[in-house]
């Protein structure tokens, strides 16, 4: 099996405007989604990332506050799952919570070294 990592972006305007009851049950089906993985032995890792940060340049002689992208550039978390191909992560991808909120995935494949 070769390990792909899905990048999520955008999707945080959309989650700003929720009850707390809509975010619970929004991340009811994350949990759902990625326990599947698990169950199927394909979920590798997977969090997903606070929104401040630093941004560091020319080997950090430029720091700045930040990541400052639109909001869907955002990356706003991340998986690494285990696939046989491309194809089968992109099917896999499909049912990414994510897309109700009109958020991406990316996927790539990680390379060994």
């Amino acid at each position: 099996m070769t390990k792909y990592l899905y990048l999520f972006r955008g999707g945080d305007a959309r989650r700003a405007s929720q009850s707390p009851e809509e975010m619970e049950a929004h991340m009811e089906l994350w949990k759902n989604w990625m326990g599947g993985l698990a169950g199927n032995g394909q979920l590798v890792d997977g969090l997903p990332l606070a929104q401040e940060g630093k941004v560091v340049e020319k080997a950090g002689e430029t720091i700045t506050d930040g990541p400052f992208a639109e909001g869907n550039e955002i990356v706003g978390g991340y998986l690494i799952l285990n696939s046989n191909n491309l194809d089968e992560a992109i099917e896999i991808s499909k049912g990414c919570p994510i897309f109700k909120h009109d958020g991406t995935v990316e996927v790539r494949e990680i390379m060994s070294m």
